[in-house]
């Protein structure tokens, strides 16, 4: 099953893009969040694993991927990225869905729960939860604001391969995949990050309080992968998420940083088991 990309226009002008995988409408849609400064094909595998009988939906944020690029920073601003969502998920029909959510993505599923807390049925939190680790939240900073204008592919693999954290990306093929996720050609032939790096200035804001965020999904079932060894999502954290809502399933990953890139045969089982039980 191959992903259609559609595009809608958003409130301001900007086209927003996103990747859907329809495989009719007997179950629940999916609505699949990425991370901060990724793009809806992230899900792509996802999709293939869990997206039969249903639609999968998966955006490209503003400034990320396929979807425009703003000359005011502001406009990729959490308030607006939520805006979006919401505006695509009604343009989309999606009336209803199980949203998943890695990272900058479980985020914003967190205010949608605050925003049209009738549109959520499940929730799945990839690495996030309602306080973000001080050196993770350092290195995403710093990452987001770089561009290293490589040569090729190449280069970008072994770039990433030096500075990501651990993750379950085993063999050469999966590190090229990610590597062709992150960075693409420009206008000069070098290879540069498929977002707007200016985004890179929203970070030094403080954040807004999290907990009632979190606390906005006490009306859904909760799913929680996690890395053990993640610097974003802290054991402290899981402990608190846990003690908040003893009924959330857990699923962690030995070894592997933020963020799981929820293929991992643990994380997809668990993944599996908790939507036919949502459903």
């Amino acid at each position: 099953m191959d992903a259609v990309v559609q595009r809608i226009v958003a409130w301001d002008g900007l086209p927003l893009a996103s990747h859907v995988w329809d495989d009719g409408d007997a179950r629940t849609p999916l609505l699949c969040l990425p991370g901060l400064v990724r793009t809806g094909a992230d899900f792509s595998e996802v999709a293939r694993a869990v997206g039969a009988g249903r639609r999968v939906v998966a955006p490209d944020y503003a400034g990320r991927g396929g979807s425009g690029r703003s000359a005011d920073v502001a406009r990729y601003a959490p308030e607006a990225c939520l805006r979006d969502v919401l505006d695509l998920c009604a343009a989309l029909h999606l009336h209803e869905v199980i949203a998943i959510g890695t990272s900058f993505g479980g985020l914003l599923g967190m205010g949608i729960a605050t925003a049209r807390p009738s549109m959520l049925r499940g929730m799945v939190l990839n690495d996030i939860g309602p306080e973000i680790g001080t050196a993770g939240g350092d290195f995403v900073r710093r990452f987001v604001a770089e561009d290293p204008a490589l040569p090729d592919l190449d280069a970008c693999v072994a770039y990433l391969r030096e500075r990501l954290p651990p993750l379950s990306l085993a063999t050469d093929a999966a590190w090229r995949r990610m590597a062709a996720l992150t960075y693409a050609p420009g206008a000069d032939g070098r290879f540069r990050p498929v977002w707007d790096t200016t985004i890179a200035k929203l970070l030094n804001r403080p954040p807004p309080p999290l907990w009632p965020l979190f606390g906005a999904l006490a009306h859904v079932p909760l799913l929680l992968a996690r890395g053990e060894v993640s610097d974003i999502l802290l054991p402290a954290t899981v402990a608190a998420m846990r003690a908040a809502r003893p009924d959330m399933t857990v699923v962690s990953l030995p070894g592997i940083g933020h963020a799981p890139t929820l293929i991992e045969p643990p994380v997809l089982h668990a993944l599996a088991t908790f939507l036919d039980r949502v459903a």
